[in-house]
């Protein structure tokens, strides 16, 4: 029997996606993405200076962190203070590796961007979100900077989102929700740029195996998705074309 999903999307279809950029006041680029009923407030702050391994050579770095609220979840979960989960350290690490794609530390000179990207509502695909709303945050970020005359030209020279797939019932679905990524057999993450070449692919068999002919169906599917999703973030940034210094 085919699955049959909890909202009645069809298989390649996104759940309803929208960014509220400048949603809080400090911060120089911060947006709410919201993926269905998963909501992660994405902000990003800039430092002058950089870690000591780059000190000198004139080059930039971003770096993020990732938390998910205690009322992000049904049950509430402790909040992570001093020692953070194994699962919280290697989302971040996942943001930060997939927004460095996008950036040209040359053009940043000597100042680290830090990503927050923090859960407000879970309902699965929590990293793909904070992916592909920390890249809109991101770009604001580095409009506000150009305006204020910190930064000469643009750094943006790439486009990075990330969607969840999965198998269920033996056929790949796109953006998976709660229900599915729990019932799912196999489930991916995957993170592409505006070439819709991969950056990276996080995926598992979470009960036996999977083929490699699911394996491309599913990597399907996910283009799909971020192609819809590259779209999205486009939309939401005014001054793209003046941003964007990479090609398509």
């Amino acid at each position: 029997m085919a699955w049959q999903r909890p909202d009645g999307r069809l298989p390649y279809e996104l759940r309803p996606l929208s960014f509220y950029p400048s949603f809080t006041r400090f911060a120089p680029g911060s947006v709410l993405a919201r993926c269905g009923d998963t909501q992660v407030l994405c902000t990003v702050s800039v430092n002058k200076g950089v870690p000591k391994f780059l000190e000198g050579t004139g080059k930039g770095w971003l770096t993020a962190e990732y938390r998910m609220l205690p009322s992000a979840t049904q049950q509430r979960q402790e909040r992570e203070l001093l020692k953070l989960s194994g699962r919280t350290q290697e989302i971040q690490r996942l943001i930060g590796r997939s927004l460095r794609a996008a950036l040209d530390f040359e053009a940043l000179g000597e100042h680290t961007l830090t990503v927050d990207a923090d859960v407000l509502q879970a309902d699965a695909g929590t990293r793909t979100t904070a992916i592909t709303g920390s890249f809109v945050a991101l770009a604001h970020a580095i409009s506000k900077l150009l305006q204020q005359g910190t930064l000469q030209r643009s750094p943006l020279c790439g486009q990075v989102a990330a969607v969840s797939v999965g198998l269920l019932e033996k056929e790949a679905f796109l953006d998976l929700n709660y229900i599915e990524d729990v019932a799912a057999t196999v489930d991916f993450n995957v993170v592409m740029n505006q070439h819709l070449e991969i950056i990276e692919v996080q995926g598992t068999a979470e009960e036996g195996s999977f083929s490699r002919d699911q394996l491309n169906q599913l990597l399907d599917v996910a283009q799909k998705g971020i192609e819809q999703l590259l779209i999205a973030q486009r939309e939401a940034i005014a001054d793209w074309e003046k941003l964007f210094v990479g090609d398509f």
